[in-house]
Formats: structure tokens, C-alpha cells, sequence
């Protein structure tokens, strides 16, 4: 990135915006996300110009239209590595991959693990609505089992990718889960993102209004919304619920939610939260939390470890210091001169 623009420029949440009409229907949480990400990247302060947006294929791999900045759709499920190729061959842009559950999780999961494990530097933006809305309503690989829809009238007969786990099985460093609709909190995931030196996975829960409308209901629906949620932040008391007096302790192997002052808890007993922790043990158990427990959402883990990209390019110099041939043209002359001989 470049910092002289970070120090001496103050940009704005326009400033990454297009003149392009935004084509996404009414009411749709990528609208959101959208705006999320301009106010994120002005804040960041990276200049629009060393900025890089890469999708794929589905509704919300339509988002690089709407950016003041260089972008790239790709194909159905490459974004994640086109947005590697970018960064390894240019380390001072700053790559986001917007991508979807089903361009990220189904013919793109290949590469989605891969990014995760080799830690580029990119931040990866993944909107979860649990359905294929862009062709028009088949079931996603995050739809529930028994999940009725266009391509599974009957029901689902497998049991969906839970993208935690799967990011977390992948090696992940960092791995952040917000709802759509909360964008406060869903800026501060994606700036502790961005400014995470590695690959960053937040996931968005988006709501699809025409094929899956009220999804994510259970826990996203306001007057719900406090007692199946919870907001981890790092240093902080694992606390949560409309009153405050809920919290989650461990219970020999597993995690449990209690209410303080019933049962002999206190405050003291509940657990405090460390998304920096390098054994991801209990940030897994945070994150497939399920059933009577809430869902846990902010920043769950935030690990630093070494970067894809700055070590190929640190292998680049230590390899051109061995030699004066630099280029590819140096290298043919070099080559010509050997067969010469």
C-alpha cells in the first residue's frame, strides 16, 4: 500500500464509490455490506488507486461495479485466486475478495482453503445468505439439511459447510462473523481485517429477500437479537443478553451459557476473550456454537503468523541478488549468448 497517500491524504466514503447504479434488489443485505465497505476502506485510508476488489460469479460478485477502484470479476469460484496472483505479483495493493456461499464454497472451495492455508495478505468478504439467489433460488452449500428449494423439493439430504469451521479447519488466522444488518459492528470486523497482516475470512450473514427472506431470523430479528447473539471482543468478558446477565464458561470440555447469579456463578467465572490465543481450541468452539447457545459474532479469531506473499517476495530478492539478470528480456539475451558460444 502506499503510505505516503495513508499520511497525507484524508479520504472519504465516496471517494471508493462509482458512478454505477446499484443492481441489487431492494432490500437485500448486500446494499449494506456495500456501504460497509466504503465507509471500512475510507477509514483504512487506503487510496482508492492502490485498492483492489475481486469477485467471482453470484450477486454479491457484482460489488467491484460499484467501486472507485481497480477491480476484477472473475469466474465462478477463482476469485480467490486471481486475488492471490494479485497481491503475491504486487504486495503494496490492498485485495479484497468479495464472494459469496455458494461462488466460495462450492466450485470455489478449493481455492478459498488454499488462500486460507498459504495466509496471503487479502481480506475475503463472505456473504452468507444460504442460497443461490443470482440463478434464481437452488440450495447453497450452507443450506440447512432438509432445506426445500428449486433444486431440492423434498428437502436436502446433506448437511451443510459451516464457514467457521471451515476456515478454521483451513488454518485460519483470522475469522470474523457479523449479521448484515448491524453495520457497526460489521465495519469493526472488517477493519480488524484489514488491518490483519494475513489472509482475513469475515462473514457476513446476508439476508435474501426474494428466495430465502428471514434466513437468519432467529438470531438477526431485533427483538431476539440480545439473547442469541453474542459480540466478542478480545480482553473483554464473554457477556451478553438484553440485560447483560448472561455468559458463557467452560464446562469440563465443552462451552456453556449461564446466567450470572443463578447456580453459584459470578461474573468472575465468565469467560474472557482472546481472539489472539495461537491454540484455536475454544475459538472453534466459539464459533459452531449452536442450539441453546448463542451465535457468536465480532472478531472470534485474530492470529498473526508469516504471509504468503511477503515471503515469495522476500525468496524473489534473495534469488535477483544472486544474479544481474532481471528481466526476461536479460534473460533471452542471456540465453542467445549461450547457444552463440
Amino acid at each position: 500500500m502506499d503510505t505516503k497517500d495513508i499520511a497525507t491524504t484524508k479520504y472519504e466514503a465516496k471517494d471508493y464509490k462509482s458512478a454505477q447504479a446499484v443492481r441489487w434488489c431492494p432490500g437485500c443485505g448486500d446494499h449494506g455490506v456495500l456501504a460497509t465497505i466504503h465507509k471500512t476502506m475510507s477509514e483504512r485510508g487506503v487510496a482508492p488507486h492502490n485498492t483492489v476488489v475481486v469477485s467471482g460469479i453470484g450477486c454479491s460478485s457484482r460489488l467491484p461495479y460499484y467501486m472507485n477502484t481497480y477491480g476484477f470479476h472473475s469466474i465462478h469460484g477463482r476469485g480467490a485466486a486471481i486475488a492471490t496472483g494479485v497481491k503475491t505479483a504486487n504486495p503494496e495493493l490492498d485485495v479484497w475478495l468479495i464472494t459469496g456461499d455458494g461462488d466460495c464454497l462450492a466450485i470455489g472451495g478449493n481455492h478459498f482453503i488454499h488462500a486460507v492455508r498459504r495466509n496471503v495478505n487479502i481480506n475475503i468478504v463472505l456473504f452468507n445468505n444460504k442460497i443461490y439467489g443470482l440463478t434464481k433460488g437452488q440450495y447453497s452449500p450452507t443450506s440447512a439439511r432438509g432445506f426445500v428449494s428449486k433444486s431440492s423439493p423434498m428437502g436436502t439430504v446433506e448437511d451443510p459447510f459451516i464457514p467457521a469451521e471451515l476456515a478454521l479447519g483451513a488454518r485460519g488466522r483470522f475469522f470474523a462473523r457479523a449479521l448484515d444488518v448491524d453495520m457497526k459492528m460489521m465495519q469493526q470486523c472488517m477493519l480488524a481485517g484489514a488491518n490483519h497482516e494475513g489472509t482475513s475470512v469475515t462473514e457476513v450473514l446476508v439476508n435474501c429477500v426474494i428466495f430465502n427472506h428471514g434466513t437468519h431470523r432467529d438470531y438477526s430479528a431485533k427483538e431476539v437479537r440480545a439473547d442469541r447473539t453474542i459480540y466478542l471482543e478480545h480482553g473483554k468478558k464473554m457477556i451478553y443478553g438484553a440485560d447483560k446477565n448472561k455468559g458463557l464458561v467452560l464446562d469440563g470440555l465443552r462451552l456453556k451459557s449461564v446466567t450470572i447469579g443463578e447456580d453459584g456463578y459470578t461474573e468472575d467465572d465468565i469467560l474472557v476473550h482472546d481472539a489472539h490465543c495461537k491454540d484455536d481450541t475454544l475459538h472453534r468452539m466459539l464459533a459452531m456454537m449452536s442450539d441453546d447457545m448463542p451465535i457468536a459474532l465480532g472478531v472470534i479469531r485474530d492470529v498473526p503468523d508469516l504471509i504468503y506473499d511477503r515471503e515469495v517476495e522476500r525468496q524473489v530478492k534473495e534469488a535477483q541478488a544472486k544474479t544481474d539478470i532481471h528481466t526476461l528480456q536479460a534473460h533471452m539475451y542471456n540465453i542467445a549468448g549461450w547457444i552463440n558460444e
